[in-house]
């Protein structure tokens, strides 16, 4: 039963209690509590943003994609010009969900300070740009995330030669970081629970934290260490800098919207956990003509569009997590292609492996 009609039957009792009350029929007391009026309001779907983004957004034509553009193995600009990442496949793997067509998305790069503020005032759809969940972040802002695409952790890297083997030895040291950042708050906590003296060396954009680290301007640097091996190899000598064995924070990293739309919501949680899926289910890219055309498992075919209506249950097509793989891969190909062993950073996959596989990656069933 709808929102709407709990509204009307709400609106129906108290006038049926009002009128019998008026009635010479009706049976009085004195007793105030004989009659009682009981009013049921509950806001339906069209006074929230309830399917405002979707609609906005296929009207449009393409998705808007908050993104990093200095993040190598997440979002970066090629030498073409074209945007490419691991966070920038989930971009795709969005706009193939909902146009059957991965290319209709216009990418938006963010600073970290700029991302919520463009998120808020609705100039991007979804931000996927390397974010942490926090608490803070969930419930003042106005945002919401969506399930985890990388666990990550702070970590701190220095020179080789500098001698600097531990937290401790980083008394009185310069550090840059990134303005805005839950870096920036998790080394003051670190270093203050710690009783170590340092001096912050602020920046804005994740070029200039590393530009002043490599001319010398702070002898450490910190970020999420995915982060730390992905700049590592944009620096001149790559293997004269080690990433300190440290951990100094939790960092669940993935896609955000704005509160309000439901719709919305679901769609970009879904998105992602079709990813988990794909690969739970050993579908890939490669393969999914062919399971599609043969298979006889309901889940199967409830995932790839063929029963169970899934797809309209988001608003969109039925075909919806067959298009995220077909045209974007599932989430070991996303990885793989960008961050795994065939590229620079050949970045284990550790808490991010499937569940079956002793990671975190579980998806809810499709159903």
């Amino acid at each position: 039963m709808s929102k709407r009609v709990f509204y009307f039957l709400g609106v129906l009792l108290a006038l049926g209690v009002l009128l019998a009350a008026c009635s010479g029929s009706a049976q009085t007391s004195s007793n105030p509590q004989a009659v009682q009026t009981v009013v049921v309001t509950v806001e339906s779907n069209a006074s929230s943003g309830y399917g405002t983004t979707l609609k906005a957004v296929k009207e449009r034509g393409y998705l808007i994609c908050g993104v990093n553009a200095q993040l190598p193995g997440f979002g970066y600009v090629d030498k073409e010009g074209n945007y490419k990442g691991f966070d920038v496949d989930y971009c795709h793997a969005v706009a193939a969900a909902i146009f059957g067509d991965p290319s209709k998305v216009e990418f938006r790069p963010l600073t970290a300070k700029e991302r919520f503020t463009a998120l808020q005032t609705g100039e991007i759809d979804v931000l996927i740009r390397n974010t942490t969940w926090t608490l803070t972040r969930d419930t003042e802002l106005g945002t919401n995330f969506a399930p985890t695409t990388f666990y990550d952790g702070q970590g701190i890297m220095v020179r080789k030669d500098s001698g600097i083997k531990s937290l401790e030895d980083l008394e009185g040291a310069k550090i840059c970081v990134a303005t805005g950042t839950t870096t920036e708050l998790n080394l003051a906590d670190q270093m203050a629970a710690r009783g170590i003296d340092y001096t912050p060396v602020v920046f804005e954009t994740a070029d200039q934290v590393f530009g002043a680290y490599e001319e010398g301007r702070c002898d450490a640097v910190t970020t999420d260490k995915s982060a730390l091996v992905s700049r590592r190899s944009t620096l001149k000598n790559p293997a004269d800098h080690v990433i300190l064995d440290v951990t100094l924070s939790k960092e669940p990293l993935g896609p955000v919207v704005r509160q309000g739309d439901d719709q919305w919501f679901d769609i970009i949680k879904w998105v992602v956990f079709a990813t988990f899926t794909g690969e739970e289910m050993g579908i890939t890219s490669q393969n999914v003509d062919e399971i599609k055309a043969s298979t006889d498992d309901p889940n199967v075919k409830k995932f790839l569009g063929l029963e169970g209506e899934m797809g309209q249950k988001l608003g969109l097509s039925d075909d919806w997590a067959y298009n995220i793989i077909k045209y974007v891969g599932n989430y070991a190909e996303i990885y793989n292609r960008n961050l795994g062993p065939d590229t620079p950073f050949d970045l284990p996959r550790g808490l991010n492996s499937c569940w079956t596989d002793g990671g975190l990656l579980y998806a809810p069933p499709i159903r």
